[in-house]
């Protein structure tokens, strides 16, 4: 008959290698629980930033406030219209941005203002022969144009009343 120090030993490595493969499975359960949590939180972020993003373009494409196309700024030819030119990543154009979103109804409904990209990753080519037409050398300036696209103002900075107290 075996010894009750054995005996002893072998529980012991019983209940430890028991005890270790509870305790790895555990993890393993929690981990992939919160992997799925990650990736479903991940997936709902990313549909509701579609749905901001759906909502801001159709915002801007119904309103006064909109995106540079070479389409939008003929169709608001017979409008004053005033081009911004806007960076993603400049800390004034952002909040300017927003500004412009959230006062809409205080644009004049004969003014277009048309956000055209400068110098970020979504400039295109038509958008930097634009800056290099009316000169501008930094983000965050406005121009106001006639219909026939030549200059009437310019001026550099602000929001709604800074565009509102510039226009002609």
């Amino acid at each position: 008959m075996k010894s009750p120090k054995v005996i002893l030993a072998i529980v012991a490595v019983i209940a430890v290698v028991g005890f270790g493969a509870y305790t790895l499975s555990q993890n393993f359960s929690t981990s992939g629980s919160m992997m799925q949590k990650t990736t479903q939180e991940s997936m709902e972020k990313k549909e509701g930033e579609a749905i901001m993003k759906k909502t801001d373009d159709k915002m801007m494409a119904d309103s006064r406030y909109v995106e540079y196309s070479k389409t939008a700024l003929e169709k608001a030819a017979a409008n004053r219209r005033v081009l911004f030119f806007y960076a993603s990543w400049c800390p004034t154009c952002r909040p300017a941005d927003a500004n412009f979103k959230e006062n809409i109804s205080k644009i004049p409904e004969d003014v277009t203002v048309i956000r055209v990209n400068y110098n970020d990753p979504e400039t295109d080519q038509e958008e930097k022969d634009l800056a290099k037409e009316y000169g501008i050398t930094y983000q965050h300036t406005f121009v106001q144009i006639d219909d026939k696209g030549k200059e009437v103002t310019k001026w550099n900075g602000g929001q709604i009343n800074d565009l509102l107290s510039n226009i002609k």
